[in-house]
């Protein structure tokens, strides 16, 4: 029998695969990419007309030697790594070390892909191998290229300009520009008040329904056409106890169509939206539902392949999505005929599916026992999606209501009601931030209006002025950001989930509420290069590159061609910027981030002005990275972190972890500073005699959240909260070595994480005091001792316990408390837990044999005595 040597990814793919090819098969995995570029200089080099120098990955060494072992044995060697352009590349570079080893002699070497890992899908992969596609994998290196040429030559020079800096990338540096331009836009935004007038109209029916006042005096109310208290309730005054005419009323049926099947950045943003997932914890669920899950005894791919931007269906998932709407909800939820969709993003590669259940009629209630809660969530979803995009639409009954009334003027009310919910009723598409939390017609939707005659007379039983202010736009999400970055072009939906990781592995960005906030180290770097680099962190230069690239991938551009157009240029722009001295750097930046660095005072003072000698602050460079200093230094040692905003101070890490000053105590006028002692992070100011009172940060808490209120607080640590009512004795709420606690006499309970020990009362105090006091009592008692008192066990830290007054000994967790004797717990705590019960000794050493045994030995269980333990 002809041996056959099949190459994928990933053990749990080969092991699928495996089964579903039988005898005569061996499925080996290499663990992902087997080879890249070395991280060092001359890795790519264009002189050599851009020369590529490869090696082993860290963890690529025995999956190769295996594949090689295995590959002398094998007549024909399949490569069937992922049917994408990193899937291609594996499968080049896999090629390239079998031909040079020369195992390509003799042998077949085939490349077989497919979209879903199914029986059927796998057999008819395996009997139409093909090449290697050239033109993937040329585009494939010119995009490690491209990377490897701006990583390792812009990064050095953000080192040498920037200390502190990390590292600077071809499309991370592209995503970073958004988040920090929107962070920029939050904080030049300044909120504008307006009023509306609101009004609740009674019907002749008994019902109420509410109407917004939209003509005054024959003139059309704008969005800030009311901006002061005093004339909105001049309006509403003229308007109190009015009645109001029907003028006219407006019914039309709207229709309302399904979403598409996911793609890789839908699938992305939707389970942010819904499931709370984040990019990469989204893609690592996908992987595992896609290479298999055992269900019932055998591996099953249950969904198609989640790197994909293409929109459209097998017509036999089509047929199979028709065939469960049909059975599941009858005929009125199917369209007379299928749905096509096509892609509207840039750079769309339609080769693949979009991505679906393998099986629409295995139903998430069918796999739930087979899948934990987090890849049953996200299957749930793609079967739902998948479904509702073959579904009817929905209708929507929308009605507008125009009521006339005095001083000419006229209100408005409008409604929505679902008619037919058609693919509503299995899916509804998840909503992202809107500004000015305006979106009307979401509250207007699902509000049935009265049947009205027009001409009606209607009171009007409330009318109401309300203030709004307008809002900032709102922070990058993950979903937000994966579908800002799909609109412009900028990287691969298989890229997200990695640039999203790489800003916050860097420090650039904080996720916080699951909404980015830059760190001022992303900002700088992001204004150093729009600066001195701004071409290269153009939308639509990325996005231009993105689509050279497709270009390559189509044959319709040579790779060499478009790498030395790029290194022409970029080259020369680094070459410019290599005479750039530090001073120059940071005097640029200091005037770019001057609204960030230095916001407007409230007192209208300069915030500019030093606090301790009144020189000039400005942005100043330090071994660690940017802060801010004096123009005096180092005659004057003012320093602070670059930016005291909303979430605190920050420095180059995201926390500073140096002393800084928080600001003054508001009774004692005493300077109050945060550091960082051996044990975490904690707060100071002088105290009495001259001995500094302290307090910790509670555990968790992120110096970049702390304010001077909140130190000031914690500085009155310990706090008394009262009696405890089953001792008498005071509850003092404290901050410790290892966490927030409250504490009665001897009784000690830790405060539950997520919870703030300065908004613990007395009662929640009393609680957790009683619930440790009840777990401070022995589960069981083994009878008394013979120098007196109770000898019991007890629930420890580590374990259950024997305890006799002050002297505890420890018992392993497979001893059954029932079968300890007293005369064994005795034993134990006779060597005061040296010895645990149903554990071996180790060795003594040799070293140590010469000590006197010591003079108390407990024998238990038959086990050899136990040595004690050295002080």
């Amino acid at each position: 029998m002809p041996h056959n040597l099949v190459i994928v990814e990933s053990p749990s793919k080969a092991k699928t695969i495996g089964k579903y090819l039988g005898p005569g098969y061996e499925v080996l995995a290499s663990f992902g990419h087997v080879r890249d570029l070395p991280p060092k200089d001359g890795s790519v080099r264009p002189d050599e007309d851009f020369a590529m120098e490869w090696e082993l990955g860290d963890r690529a060494a025995k999956p190769v030697r295996d594949i090689l072992t295995a590959a002398k044995a094998a007549d024909t060697i399949f490569l069937a790594t992922d049917p994408d352009r990193e899937g291609e590349a594996i499968s080049w570079h896999l090629e390239q070390i079998l031909r040079d080893k020369k195992l390509d002699k003799g042998r077949t070497i085939g490349r077989v892909t497919f979209n879903e890992i199914t029986k059927g899908a796998i057999q008819a992969a395996f009997k139409h191998p093909r090449e290697v596609n050239a033109e993937l994998v040329e585009a494939y290196l010119a995009r490690r290229a491209l990377d490897y040429l701006v990583g390792f030559t812009l990064s050095p020079i953000l080192w040498r300009k920037l200390p502190g800096a990390r590292s600077a990338g071809r499309v991370q540096s592209v995503a970073l520009r958004l988040i920090c331009e929107r962070e920029t836009e939050i904080e030049k935004f300044r909120a504008e008040e307006y009023w509306t007038i609101e009004a609740t109209i009674a019907a002749p029916d008994g019902s109420t329904f509410p109407a917004r006042l939209t003509h005054w005096e024959g003139q059309k109310l704008e969005k800030f056409s009311i901006t002061r208290e005093a004339e909105a309730r001049a309006i509403a005054d003229k308007l109190v106890g009015q009645s109001f005419t029907v003028a006219a009323q407006t019914k039309k049926e709207v229709r309302r169509n399904p979403g598409p099947p996911f793609i890789t950045s839908s699938m992305q943003m939707e389970s942010a939206r819904k499931l709370g997932f984040g990019a990469q914890a989204t893609m690592r669920l996908a992987q595992q539902l896609y290479e298999g899950v055992d269900i019932g005894g055998e591996t099953v791919g249950l969904i198609t392949y989640m790197r994909t931007d293409g929109v459209q269906l097998s017509e036999e998932a089509i047929g199979s999505c028709r065939s469960m709407i049909d059975q599941m909800y009858g005929q009125d939820y199917l369209p007379a005929a299928p749905r096509v969709y096509v892609s509207k993003a840039k750079n769309a590669q339609e080769a693949h599916e979009a991505i679906r259940p393998t099986d629409l009629h295995r139903h998430p209630d069918k796999v739930k026992k087979y899948l934990n809660d987090d890849q049953l969530a996200l299957y749930d979803m793609i079967w739902k999606r998948t479904l509702a995009a073959q579904m009817e639409s929905a209708v929507l009954d929308q009605t507008t209501i125009d009521l006339s009334g005095p001083n000419n003027s006229t209100l408005r009310a409008s409604g929505s009601v679902i008619k037919f919910d058609g693919f509503l009723k299995v899916y509804t598409e998840g909503k992202d931030d809107v500004t000015d939390g305006a979106s009307k017609s979401e509250d207007d939707e699902n509000r049935r209006l009265p049947s009205l005659k027009d001409g009606a007379v209607l009171p009007a039983k409330e009318i109401s002025p309300e203030q709004h202010f307008t809002q900032p736009p709102p922070r990058y999400s993950e979903a937000t950001l994966v579908k800002a970055l799909e609109e412009l072009g900028i990287g691969r939906p298989s890229t997200y989930a990695s640039i999203i990781n790489v800003l916050q592995e860097r420090n650039y960005v904080a996720l916080d509420r699951k909404r980015f906030i830059p760190s001022d180290r992303g900002r700088i770097v992001t204004s150093f290069l729009e600066n001195f680099f701004h071409k290269y962190v153009e939308y639509d230069f990325t996005a231009g590159l993105e689509e050279q690239l497709d270009d390559v991938s189509g044959g319709r551009l040579n790779w060499k061609k478009l790498l030395r157009d790029f290194w022409g240029d970029f080259s020369a722009a680094i070459d410019s910027a290599k005479p750039l001295t530090i001073t120059q750097v940071i005097d640029t930046l200091d005037a770019e981030l001057e609204a960030h660095l230095f916001p407007p005072r409230a007192d209208g003072t300069d915030p500019r002005k030093c606090p301790l000698d009144g020189g000039r602050l400005g942005l100043k460079l330090g071994r660690f990275g940017a802060f801010i200093g004096c123009s005096n230094y180092p005659e004057c040692e003012y320093k602070r972190p670059m930016s005291v905003g909303e979430g605190g101070a920050t420095g180059e890490d995201g926390e500073n972890n140096g002393p800084r000053v928080l600001g003054t105590h508001p009774d004692t006028g005493d300077n109050i500073e945060v550091k960082i002692g051996p044990y975490g992070p904690y707060v100071e100011m002088p105290g009495p005699e001259g001995k500094p009172k302290r307090a910790s940060l509670p555990r968790g808490a992120k110096i970049a959240d702390l304010t001077l209120e909140k130190a000031v607080d914690l500085l009155l640590l310990p706090k008394d909260l009262g009696i405890f009512p089953e001792t008498g004795e005071k509850i003092l709420a404290n901050v410790g070595r290892f966490g927030p606690y409250v504490q009665a006499g001897k009784i000690f309970a830790s405060v539950p994480k997520g919870e703030d020990i300065l908004e613990v009362g007395l009662n929640r105090a009393i609680a957790l005091l009683m619930d440790k006091k009840e777990k401070m009592k022995p589960l069981r008692i083994l009878g008394e001792h013979p120098e007196g008192g109770e000898v019991g066990i007890y629930a420890g830290r580590f374990g259950p316990t024997v305890r006799h007054n002050n002297r505890e000994a420890n018992l392993t967790r497979v001893v059954v408390i029932d079968d300890i004797t007293l005369e064994e717990a005795i034993k134990l705590l006779a060597e005061k837990g040296r010895a645990r019960l149903g554990t071996k000794t180790k060795p003594a050493k040799k070293a140590a044999a010469k000590k006197a045994a010591p003079k108390t030995v407990a024998k238990v269980a038959g086990k050899k005595p136990a040595r004690a333990k050295a002080k």
